[in-house]
């Protein structure tokens, strides 16, 4: 067992802040070995939104290697302080919320975590909304239905189930929870490698599958203006033998309109504005229409270079896991020496947010071969419910929803719910307790509505990359450079201990640099000029709350009686 693991030596049970789910976790509870952290990241990486990563980029014109290159090193970039701020979870047994008192105070710590909790509730009803899909497929598949378009009655039935099956394993433990993901772990690497062996043996080869990445970075209608001319520029699918899925076309933005044979020439049209078009299939017996496409004007001036566009995505991409960066603590706790938080960290993360981010775009591009029905970019099935959903063979969408259901809540249960579970019991710890602070969790997942924050991921990512850059800098710089790793574990829970800065419980370095990261990554969210910062939000808040808090702290060091022994 490892010899800096730091234990309570002095009795604080009685203290407001001291709850038995916020204790530290003794030497012989520390059960968790690297490969059940690995087991733990395999669980949390499979996810559908992870699946999903790569389509986002693609789908704004990067090919598939530069998405897969931009998601590899963006895992192994947030890693880095992932181990850094694991560090403490092992060696003093304490979660986020209680390790975040001596940077934050015992009061200012709530700003930090609890904003933590609300985005990770926010990613709770976005996982059990997915769930829920998974769940009405399956009775879809089942009782032969097709199902119906947009949200229907039946959606949110599945959705509710599937809440009620996260809550399950909310109230059963952390132990329940880490069965789960060690049971899941290699359920999952299965499915992905067989999705990849089903889309190479139907498409006949990795490059034929690879090379419809390059159709998939093209939407299927734009608008161009050359002076004071409109003009509509369409962009069908075509199958691997190259010959064009589309025979006709209409613009619907008219009741009058008719179907028109497609044409790859640019069609003039009289205005930009509220132009859709539908694409159809006649050749084929019965006749495949697409979906409406509503078309956008694109301008040179809209158009922005491709490092930039790097540098975007690379920011949304560290933003992904920036919520379980700040609150790792909660999970390495439960690690029995720092070589294996380190190791399962490092085996678990970046190498499987790759895989299923490959599995995502190879799957995704065979598809456009494999399915007839698959006309313009804008229907691939990137979302692998709707994928598995077009098989015919109700067993192989029963069984393959099954492994999508085990995937989203081994997700669901490790990356949002222990952290906002802590958060919320962390408020009140006597009266609030994990099983309690799980519940809650759950409650604002509903409330939040996720079935529309769902089509907002990509520019969420970069919005909450702004908010928890900034508390990431200070607890690292608070641990390692004004803290020299050493804590005094019993006065993070008093009242009036050393961290409760004065008996006011707030830390006014920590909560003037976090204010200031915050403003500064978000500004130019609303100022253009500055929309730098806002693009590299994470790295933007990250840098300066951290020099901002370490500049702080080390002026007033003397007067606040830091102790690093």
């Amino acid at each position: 067992m490892n010899k800096d693991i730091v234990e309570l030596q002095e009795d604080v049970s009685n203290s407001p802040l001291y709850s038995v789910d916020l204790a530290p976790v003794s030497k012989e509870n520390r059960t968790w070995n690297k490969w059940n952290l690995a087991a733990i990241w395999v669980g949390m990486a499979v996810c559908i939104p992870t699946y999903l990563l790569a389509s986002y980029m693609i789908k704004t014109g990067l090919n598939w290697y530069e998405a897969l290159i931009i998601i590899g090193l963006a895992n192994l970039i947030i890693t880095i302080p992932m181990i850094l701020n694991g560090h403490a979870g092992v060696k003093y047994g304490v979660p986020f919320p209680v390790i975040g008192r001596s940077a934050f105070g015992t009061k200012g710590i709530h700003i930090a975590s609890v904003s933590r909790g609300i985005i990770a509730c926010g990613w709770f009803g976005v996982q059990t909304w997915i769930g829920g899909l998974a769940i009405y497929a399956i009775f879809n598949a089942v009782t032969g239905s097709t199902g119906e378009l947009g949200l229907s009655v039946g959606k949110f039935v599945g959705f509710g189930i599937f809440w009620f099956i996260n809550i399950y394993f909310i109230w059963k433990g952390t132990e329940s929870i880490k069965w789960l993901e060690t049971f899941s772990a290699p359920i999952l690497i299965i499915m992905g490698v067989a999705l990849i062996w089903w889309s190479y043996a139907k498409a006949d080869g990795f490059s034929i599958v690879l090379n419809q990445s390059q159709q998939l970075e093209k939407t299927a209608a734009k608008i161009t203006q050359d002076s004071n001319a409109f003009y509509l520029h369409l962009n069908a699918l075509h199958d691997k033998e190259g010959e064009l899925k589309v025979t006709d076309y209409k613009i619907v933005s008219s009741e009058n309109s008719d179907w028109l044979t497609y044409t790859s020439q640019p069609i003039s049209i009289s205005s930009s504005e509220n132009v859709k078009v539908q694409f159809r299939n006649s050749d084929v017996n019965p006749i495949v229409e697409s979906s409406v496409v509503t078309v956008s004007i694109v301008s040179a001036s809209e158009q922005s270079s491709k490092l930039w566009s790097y540098l975007l995505w690379l920011t949304a991409m560290v933003g992904f896991w920036a919520t379980m960066s700040i609150s790792i603590a909660d999970i390495t706790r439960y690690a029995s020496t720092q070589k294996d938080q380190m190791a399962g960290q490092f085996i678990g993360l970046p190498g499987t947010m790759m895989l299923y981010s490959f599995v995502g775009i190879f799957v995704t591009c065979a598809a456009v071969i494999n399915f007839k029905d698959i006309l313009i970019a804008e229907d691939a099935p990137w979302d692998p419910v709707s994928l598995i959903a077009k098989f015919k063979s109700p067993v192989v969408v029963v069984i393959s929803q099954i492994f999508m259901l085990i995937a989203t809540l081994s997700t669901n249960i490790a990356a949002n719910v222990i952290a906002p579970a802590n958060s919320f019991s962390n408020l009140a710890p006597k009266k609030i307790s994990f099983r309690m602070g799980g519940i809650i969790t759950g409650i604002i997942g509903i409330i939040i509505a996720p079935w529309w924050l769902l089509n907002e991921i990509s520019g969420f990512l970069i919005f909450v990359s702004g908010l928890l850059g900034p508390v990431l800098g200070i607890l690292i710089t608070d641990y390692y450079l004004i803290r020299k790793k050493r804590i005094e574990l019993a006065e993070l829970y008093k009242e009036e201990g050393i961290y409760s800065y004065g008996k006011t419980g707030f830390n006014k370095a920590a909560i003037i640099a976090l204010f200031i990261g915050v403003f500064l990554a978000l500004i130019g969210f609303w100022v253009p000029a500055l929309n730098f910062l806002y693009s590299l939000s994470w790295f933007t808040g990250f840098i300066i709350s951290s020099v901002i808090y370490y500049l702080m702290m080390k002026k007033n060091k003397s007067s606040l009686k830091i102790k690093n022994s």
